[in-house]
């Protein structure tokens, strides 16, 4: 494998972040931050979405740690994850695994095998995403519903709402949406297509059923749903849109 990858690197200790800098430079990857808190890894994600994340279990003991940050980016952006930590115990590793990371490696790793591990992780998620992706025709989704699965059409869907742990699937027609079990960042792979547009970290929106923009609310085709708009999405949204403008 010999792509360049995006890397964020989450480390409170700043000669360790550097160290790790240079390793990952060295392999032909691109750093694109040294975040040292939940605050700065979030904003690292929102500006340059990285390819995979590596982050350190213990982040200082008045910060949330790895474990509670990856949770939060994954809220954002849906990538690997790698855990680096010196911490080897049970507890610690069983609640890491509840964020599904691609790997989990202890203090001190060798270079090497961290080089190894990167591309398998990022190779194995690109192979779970495009399986996933391909197994139907981008229209067809089946959601979990019921101990079941059923089909929709990815058309259809006038938008995507996060609900806590569980995120709300809006179908046109349909009064009751679809509750899944899952993050909006893992729902979000499932409609890749240009009709969709992630506006906030709560809202994916299908643009085919924008009726009227008015300030900073949307109003849908559906001639029911109004969905407020953060001021910062409205300059990114305006862009994906054919608007008319005056002098």
């Amino acid at each position: 494998m010999n792509r360049s990858m995006k890397i964020l690197i989450v480390e409170d200790d700043v000669l360790t972040g550097l160290d790790i800098r240079e390793t990952i430079q060295e392999f032909g990857h691109t750093v694109t931050a040294i975040a040292r808190s939940l605050e700065q890894a979030v904003s690292a994600v929102k500006q340059h979405p990285p390819d995979l994340v590596l982050i350190d279990v213990h982040l200082g003991d008045s910060k949330p740690n790895g474990i509670a940050t990856a949770r939060e980016l994954l809220t954002y952006h849906a990538m690997p994850i790698i855990y680096l930590t010196a911490n080897s115990e049970t507890q610690t590793f069983q609640s890491a695994k509840e964020t599904l990371p691609s790997a989990y490696l202890l203090k001190p790793f060798r270079a090497d095998e961290l080089k190894l591990q990167i591309e398998l992780a990022y190779y194995h998620f690109q192979a779970r995403l495009n399986n996933s992706l391909n197994t139907l025709s981008s229209e067809q989704v089946f959601l979990p519903v019921d101990k079941g699965y059923e089909k929709i059409n990815a058309n259809d869907v006038i938008y995507v709402e996060a609900d806590g742990s569980y995120t709300k699937v809006f179908l046109l027609g349909q009064k009751q949406p679809y509750q899944v079990s899952a993050n909006l960042s893992h729902i979000a792979q499932y409609f890749p297509s240009a009709n969709f547009y992630r506006l906030s970290r709560s809202l994916l929106i299908n643009l085919n059923y924008i009726k009227r923009l008015e300030d900073n609310y949307l109003f849908l085709n559906d001639n029911q749903t109004v969905l407020q708009m953060p001021a910062s999405s409205r300059k990114e949204l305006m862009k994906k849109l054919k608007i008319v403008r005056t002098k």
